[in-house]
């Protein structure tokens, strides 16, 4: 199965091409300009690095957040968007499924998954998962200290990990990128997608966007 995989649900924009286990591509964006004038400009420089027609895309990844109120919006209207233009479907995972699978089996050993996202808040966008990348608890918004206290010696993901390695004694921050490995997303993403288990195309929010409006004149 052709993948075409992006992320915009943190700080950044990254995005790949995969042809079943075959990475055919993948980039980053610089963040610049903002998500909205990457996007799109990624999308199409890593489609033309795998030497891939749009017609050929057999699945549009992406990830559903927590995360970047904007971002999110970004990402899932690209997505929705392409599927509706190409004929092919969305399969969607969470943010912190997308991370954890981004850590490397030799690091993981039995140790269970902390992973944390920074909100730009006071919390924290957390979810823990077993060795196996098992979700053990629903994804949350809670302070430091507070996820400090979910698990024992965690190995800890994802840009939120450095608010906690002080809090955790034995915690490990990961040697993974901090944000969404986008090859790990299409793998993650496709096979959701045969087990009939993907997400859908809709943001998930744990909390109201921060809006502020116009005073009246």
């Amino acid at each position: 199965m052709i993948v075409l995989a992006f992320d915009t649900s943190t700080t950044g924009c990254a995005a790949a091409v995969l042809d079943g286990a075959t990475v055919l591509a993948r980039g980053e964006a610089p963040m610049g300009a903002g998500q909205s004038e990457a996007l799109m400009p990624l999308l199409h420089d890593v489609m033309a690095r795998a030497g891939m027609d749009w017609k050929r895309l057999e699945l549009i990844a992406v990830t559903v957040g927590p995360g970047s109120f904007t971002g999110l919006r970004i990402g899932l209207a690209a997505a929705r968007g392409l599927a509706l233009a190409l004929g092919v479907p969305v399969a969607c995972v969470s943010t912190p499924e997308a991370l954890a699978a981004g850590t490397p089996a030799d690091e993981r050993g039995k140790r269970r998954i902390l992973v944390a996202i920074d909100s730009k808040r006071a919390d924290l966008f957390v979810q823990t998962f077993d060795a196996r990348l098992a979700p053990t608890a629903p994804v949350a918004a809670m302070a430091p200290a507070d996820a400090a206290r979910l698990i024992p010696a965690p190995l800890l993901v994802g840009d939120g990990a450095p608010k906690l390695v002080g809090l955790i004694p034995d915690s490990i921050p990961s040697r993974a990128p901090s944000r969404v490995d986008p090859v790990a997303l299409a793998e993650l993403a496709a096979r959701r997608h045969a087990e009939g288990e993907a997400l859908p195309p809709e943001p998930l929010y744990l909390r109201p966007a921060d809006v502020t409006m116009a005073a009246a004149s």
